[in-house]
């Protein structure tokens, strides 16, 4: 609705242009002229100046401009200004003749011809009306876009406030839990900190390496009580911590593992996951063994297949990543510049 009603504060300008181009034509001829044949003269001339106009601005210009066909161009607005001159001159003898306004007279090529010149400084002024409706065109759209992200904002603002409130209820709950369960309020707080992370750091570009594996360490620990299986991990980490990197971007190895490479007739799966940072690159390894899959259940998945197209979005060719899938035991590589 907002649009349309954009869309016709152009209109409406145009047509309050025209309105003025009538009432000026209309006034300076009145005093030389008698009411019907300043009223005929004056529809006449702004007729031929709308054609003009819009026949330059709408066909003309794109259809020869913009394709750059100058010669065609040249050659094609002196043919129409001739030819609405013409139309002009004609319209104007046939119509003040048939009122009876003018003397009768015979219509000559010549006398048509003179009415052309004239036609000049209204294709001149096509080319400045066409600027006008673009810059007001684009005026508008800009108008729209900040209204759009303004509105964004404002259901983003929206859309924070049950995630908080959840918060905040997380938080309560942990303190009546910790007091009676410890254990089981750090696990609350774990899942809080998740959640805070999705909300607050996942839509950024990049975060703190110590906030993913944060995020990372807190994803294994509840996981370890959801399988209900004995995992034992080891998690080497060696990289500056004022490195940053884009977010959820080693998640998905991780989250494979406890997808696809728990084997529930064991009492401990061993995982061995290891970030470090190497010269200009960082190197994220995740290893465990393998499992037989469910039926339709393939180690990855889609999830890998996401995680190469976003790898290529951001990094080109210059990132590495390998899936081991033979032998005994699962292997995910990945390499990525810093």
């Amino acid at each position: 609705m907002k649009i349309g009603r954009q869309a016709l504060s152009t209109t409406q300008l145009q047509v309050l242009i025209w309105t003025a181009v009538l009432l000026l034509i209309f006034f300076s001829l009145l005093p030389m002229y008698g009411l019907p044949e300043s009223v005929i003269t004056t529809v006449v001339n702004a007729t031929s100046y709308a054609i003009i106009i819009y026949g330059n601005i709408l066909f003309l210009y794109p259809v020869f401009y913009q394709k750059r066909r100058f010669v065609s161009y040249g050659i094609s607005v002196a043919l129409f200004l001739i030819l609405t001159g013409m139309l002009k001159g004609y319209a104007g003898f046939t119509l003040l003749q048939y009122f009876k306004l003018t003397k009768p007279a015979a219509v000559n090529l010549p006398g048509l011809l003179a009415y052309v010149p004239g036609l000049i400084l209204i294709y001149v002024l096509s080319l400045v009306f066409r600027i006008a409706i673009a810059y007001f065109t684009l005026k508008q759209q800009t108008e729209e876009i900040i209204l759009q992200k303004s509105q964004a904002e404002l259901n983003l603002l929206k859309s924070q406030v049950q995630p908080h409130f959840l918060f905040n209820a997380l938080n309560s709950i942990y303190y009546r839990v910790y007091k009676v369960d410890p254990p089981a309020a750090g696990l609350i707080e774990r899942l809080a900190d998740i959640m805070r992370y999705f909300v607050d750091e996942s839509p950024k570009d990049e975060v703190p390496v110590s906030t993913e594996v944060a995020f990372i360490e807190n994803y294994i620990a509840l996981e370890r009580i959801r399988i209900r299986h004995g995992a034992t991990v080891n998690f080497e980490k060696a990289y500056n911590p004022d490195l940053r990197i884009p977010p959820m971007l080693l998640m998905t190895f991780v989250e494979n593992i406890f997808k696809h490479g728990i084997d529930k007739s064991l009492k401990q799966n061993q995982v061995n996951i290891s970030l470090v940072q190497r010269n200009d690159f960082l190197l994220f390894k995740t290893s465990n063994h393998k499992v037989d899959p469910e039926p339709g259940d393939q180690p990855g998945g889609f999830g890998i297949i996401n995680l190469t197209k976003r790898l290529r979005m951001l990094y080109g060719d210059k990132f590495e990543l390998t899936i081991d899938n033979e032998g005994e035991v699962f292997t995910a590589f990945l390499k990525i510049p810093l």
